[in-house]
C-alpha cells in the first residue's frame, strides 16, 4: 500500500508545541511517511520544543536572523521552501495557526500544487489588525487550505461565513494532547527561583505579554497593572517568562525590576511553562495558546488583550478579557485574588478546547481524504470533557 506523504511545517514556539504530537502521531502511524520542515523563525525557542518532543526536523531553513521583520520573515521561508518542496514532493502540507512561517508555508505549497492542511483553522476576531499579523495569515491561509482542523464547532462556523464548507473537520485542539505528556508530578525547574517558590501558600500568578499588538502604550498599562497588583496583594509572586523580542525585553525591565515578589525569567521550555502552569494560582497573558492550556489544569486566565479569537472560553467562563488599560486589569485581579467564590468559579468551569485525542482525528481525516479508509473520522464534541 502506498503511503501518504506528509509534511509539516513549522517555526515558532507555540507552532511546535502544538504539531509536535502531531508529527509523532503521523510517524507512528503505517500509512504515513511523515516529514518535518521547520523554518526556525524562532531558533532558540523553537530547538527547546524540538529536543524535549524529541523530534528531528528532515528540513531545517534556519532563517531566523537579528530584528527580522515580516517581510524578511516571510520571504525567506517562502525562498527556502522551494527546494524543500522540489525534492520532497509531498501529498499534503500541514501548517499551524496564523504565523508567518504558516502563511508562507501554505503559499509556498500553494505555488507548488501541493495540496495544505490547516491545523487549528477558523479562528477569527474579525479584525484585520488584531491580532497583527496573525488575523489576516490565518484568513489567507484559511483561502488556501484544502482541509480544514478545526479545535471547536464555533471556529466551523467562522469559516462558513466565509463560505469554506468542504472538508471541514473538527478535531480539539493539538496543545491537550501535549499537555498529557509534559506535566508532571515532581518537576525540577531550570530556574532556581521557580523552585523555591511556595506555590501552596502563596499566590504565584505567571504572566505572559509579547504580542505586536500590544507594542506601546498597551504594554505601559499592561505592565503598570502587573507591579499595582504586586504591590497591593503581599500573598502574590508574580512570574513573567519575559519573550526574546527587544521592545518586550525593554518595557518588562523598565517597569518590573527590582520588585522583591515579582521574577523576570528567561523564556522557559514547554515542560516548564506546562509544570508552572499546573502549579500556579492564575494567568495573566496576551497569548493564544495559554488561554486553551491553562482551563485544562483547572487555572483561571485573564486575557491582556482587547478581544480573543477564542470565544469559546470566555463563554465556558475559564478566561476574562480584560483589555489593556491599567485600571481594568488591576481590579479585575483584584477580584479573582480576593473573591473566593469568582476564582472557583473560573477554576473549576470545563475547558472546550480537546481531550487529548485530536491528533489521531487529524490523521484519521487525512486517511480517510486520500481514500485509505472508508469511515469519516469521528469529530471533537464539547460536552464529551
Amino acid at each position: 500500500m502506498r503511503k501518504i506523504k506528509v509534511m509539516t511545517v513549522f517555526g515558532t514556539r507555540p507552532e511546535a508545541i502544538k504539531m509536535a504530537p502531531l508529527a509523532l502521531e503521523l510517524a507512528d502511524r503505517p500509512e504515513f511517511e511523515a516529514i518535518c520542515c521547520v523554518t526556525a523563525q524562532h531558533r532558540e525557542m523553537l530547538d527547546s520544543v524540538l529536543n524535549i518532543f524529541r523530534l528531528k526536523p528532515n528540513y531545517d531553513l534556519n532563517i531566523m536572523e537579528p530584528r527580522q521583520t515580516l517581510s524578511t520573515i516571510t520571504a525567506k521561508c517562502l525562498n527556502g521552501m522551494d527546494g524543500v518542496l522540489e525534492e520532497a514532493r509531498p501529498d499534503l502540507v500541514l501548517v499551524h495557526g496564523d504565523t508567518s512561517t504558516t502563511f508562507a508555508g501554505a503559499l509556498a505549497a500553494f505555488y507548488h500544487k501541493i495540496p495544505v492542511g490547516h491545523v487549528e483553522a477558523g479562528l477569527r476576531t474579525w479584525d484585520k489588525w488584531s491580532p497583527y499579523p496573525e488575523e489576516i495569515n490565518r484568513r489567507l491561509v484559511g483561502s488556501i487550505a484544502d482541509l480544514h482542523f478545526c479545535p471547536t464547532a464555533s471556529n466551523r462556523e467562522n469559516l462558513a461565513r466565509e463560505d469554506i464548507r468542504k472538508n471541514v473537520f473538527i478535531t480539539g485542539n493539538t496543545v491537550i494532547d501535549a499537555l498529557q505528556t509534559t506535566v508532571v508530578k515532581d518537576f525540577t525547574f531550570s530556574e532556581e527561583i521557580l523552585n523555591q517558590l511556595d506555590y501552596v501558600n502563596q499566590k504565584v500568578i505567571l504572566v505572559t505579554c509579547h504580542r505586536r499588538e500590544n507594542y506601546g502604550q498597551p504594554m505601559t498599562g499592561i505592565m503598570t497593572a502587573l507591579r499595582r497588583v504586586a504591590d497591593a496583594f503581599p500573598g502574590t509572586e508574580l512570574v513573567y517568562p519575559v519573550h526574546l523580542s527587544p521592545v518586550v525585553q525593554e518595557a518588562a525591565h523598565r517597569y518590573l525590576d527590582n520588585h522583591p515578589r515579582i521574577h523576570l525569567t528567561a523564556p522557559l521550555d514547554v515542560r516548564e511553562m506546562h509544570n508552572l502552569m499546573a502549579r500556579c494560582h492564575l494567568v495573566m497573558t496576551d497569548s493564544g495558546g495559554l488561554q486553551e492550556e491553562a482551563p485544562a489544569l483547572g487555572k483561571p486566565v485573564l486575557v491582556l488583550r482587547r478581544e480573543t479569537e477564542r470565544p469559546e472560553a470566555v463563554t465556558a467562563g475559564t478566561v476574562r478579557l480584560v483589555g489593556v488599560e491599567e485600571e481594568d486589569i488591576f481590579q479585575m485581579a483584584s477580584t479573582l485574588l480576593s473573591n473566593h467564590a469568582e476564582y472557583n468559579q473560573m477554576a473549576h468551569a470545563a475547558n472546550p478546547y480537546g481531550d487529548g485525542h485530536a491528533c489521531r482525528r487529524i490523521a484519521d481525516a487525512i486517511t480517510w481524504h486520500f481514500g485509505l479508509c472508508e469511515t469519516p473520522p469521528e469529530e471533537f464534541m464539547e460536552h464529551r470533557l
